[in-house]
């Protein structure tokens, strides 16, 4: 059977910024600011990469963004950019009912918040479904803890984007979790990752750590290149050591050893990965530091 590949594009969906302190956890500051200068307020730069995929007339939106649903306090807060999905949508030229999968890593806001948009003149005065006609897709784990909240930050799994309607349209994924537990308050086992087909050609697995249910995306490109969408695992190509963990994971140590694991099969398979809050080039390949074991190293790739 011939294999499936999919034509893509990168676009944005909205430029934020996010405390530093917050996304390099332990690394101290005099150490990060060297490779990102945060501004007055400690935040960094950051970016709502969202992938769009066609094969014979489907259209696949990998990530969604913040959305436009934020008010002034959040806006100002995460000096929000006045644009969401819904603008790289137009400006590709792809109409958001035409969609017919949408496949999010997990749903903290700045990731699944534009599942659902502001009404517009006419409509209900309640959250409107942006995909109205698609599948959106991602791990039944990620999907019981967002609506248990369970989470580092209290105001990440927000109502407006988990509603009932979003629910109607979900396909929830059973994958198996690459980490184990190997006894009552053990330490815990690192597995390989295990994939599931969502459409031919394109594949998830989970990379727990940030969240519980957190997944990548692996697909293959009419180049024959496998591209694996890097959910907050790896936010920014800053974020390529072990120890450079988020104070927002859940399990940071099991988010580094995860990072690390996915570092060395992008290397050794030749993934490219594409990583989604890296506000410059987020198309990267991975390779190994010749001369220091269990370091990696990022070499930016055209699109």
């Amino acid at each position: 059977m011939k294999e499936a590949h999919w034509s893509w594009r990168l676009l944005r969906s909205g430029a934020f910024r996010l405390d530093g302190g917050s996304m390099f956890g332990v690394v101290p500051r005099v150490v990060w600011e060297k490779a990102v200068a945060p501004d007055e307020r400690n935040r960094i730069p950051v970016q709502s990469n969202t992938l769009l995929l066609e094969r014979e007339g489907r259209l696949v939106v990998i990530e969604v963004g913040c959305g436009d649903k934020l008010g002034p306090k959040e806006r100002d807060l995460y000096a929000l950019e006045d644009r969401s999905v819904l603008d790289a949508l137009n400006e590709a030229g792809a109409d958001p009912s035409g969609v017919s999968t949408v496949i999010v890593t997990h749903l903290h806001f700045d990731h699944a918040g534009a599942l659902t948009r502001r009404p517009r003149a006419g409509e209900p005065d309640r959250p409107i479904l942006t995909f109205p006609n698609a599948e959106i897709v991602c791990q039944r784990q990620e999907w019981d803890d967002s609506k248990a909240n369970r989470s580092t930050m209290t105001r990440t799994y927000l109502k407006d984007h988990l509603t009932e309607e979003v629910a109607e349209r979900l396909r929830l994924i059973d994958g198996a979790s690459p980490v184990t537990q190997t006894g009552p308050g053990g330490p815990v086992a690192f597995g390989q990752f295990v994939f599931t087909q969502v459409l031919p050609g394109i594949e998830v697995f989970r990379v727990p750590g940030h969240t519980w249910g957190q997944q990548a995306v692996r697909f293959t490109d009419r180049r024959g290149r496998v591209i694996v969408y890097t959910p907050d695992v790896m936010p920014t190509v800053h974020h390529v050591g072990q120890a450079y963990n988020m104070a927002y994971d859940v399990e940071p140590f099991v988010s580094g050893q995860m990072r690390a694991r996915l570092l060395d099969a992008a290397a050794s398979l030749g993934w490219l990965l594409a990583i989604d809050h890296e506000p410059g080039n987020p198309i990267v390949r991975v390779e190994r530091d010749r001369e220091k074991p269990g370091v990696f190293r990022l070499a930016a790739v055209d699109e």
